[in-house]
């Protein structure tokens, strides 16, 4: 990948040391002359990958992939529809973080700190990547498109407890990588269709919504899906 991970600390929910754990992530899909060899014909950072039914892999099985960087050495993204037993409040506890507002009960605590952490991904589970609204503070982030960032350390989510934030924020754990050439072979098996993505779809609509909508943005009923359909 690009160095965006590659030696940035990220935060954990790792319960066993979460407050002060900051570990330098290793580059995944380093760049060689193969992989240059194998530069992308196409460029689909903030894309969708959607999941088709010829993907019997039970982790991305029934994903939506919003993918954050695209090019001749693999690619990143984050899965944003399959939620996790976690919610945003417990993760807060778990890496120490406090919110700056005290709320009288726990019905008009903000529907983000009730929301699902998302399962991102295979690659460093015990990692946090935030998807967000982009702002410009941050240390460890990546400029996605110019409203949209993906920050991989903890000062996005003290922000957010101090009510200084993002407006709006998809957490992660873990994350999606495939390395030089990768992606382009599993397109050509078809097992992903592309779209370019929609902000409301990640940030707005609840989780359970997210597949359909994405396929609704190629036009396509889920009916509709085979294993033998062609990509996008």
């Amino acid at each position: 990948m690009a160095g965006m991970i590659k030696r940035r600390k990220a935060f954990s929910a790792d319960t066993s040391d979460a407050a002060s754990e900051a570990t330098e992530t290793s580059d995944f899909a380093a760049s060689t002359d193969k992989a240059a060899k194998l530069a992308p014909e196409f460029d689909l950072t903030n894309h969708f990958l959607i999941a088709m039914p010829s993907m019997l892999d039970p982790i991305f099985g029934g994903t939506v992939v919003y993918l954050c960087e695209h090019n001749q050495n693999g690619a990143l993204g984050v899965v944003i529809n399959k939620p996790t037993d976690m919610t945003m409040d417990v993760l807060f506890d778990r890496i120490n973080l406090k919110l700056e507002i005290i709320h009288d009960s726990p019905d008009a605590v903000p529907e983000l700190y009730r929301s699902p952490v998302m399962f991102g991904g295979p690659v460093q589970v015990e990692r946090g990547f935030v998807l967000h609204t982009a702002m410009s503070q941050f240390s460890s982030t990546l400029q996605v498109t110019d409203g949209i960032s993906l920050t991989t350390s903890k000062d996005v989510l003290e922000a957010v407890a101090h009510g200084a934030g993002p407006d709006q924020v998809l957490v992660s754990l873990g994350c999606s990588g495939w390395s030089a050439g990768q992606l382009e072979e599993e397109l050509g098996r078809n097992g992903w269709l592309t779209v370019k993505a929609d902000p409301a779809i990640i940030f707005d609509l609840p989780v359970e919504q997210r597949f359909t909508a994405a396929l609704a943005l190629l036009g396509i009923d889920p009916i509709m899906l085979s294993g033998d359909f062609g990509r996008a």
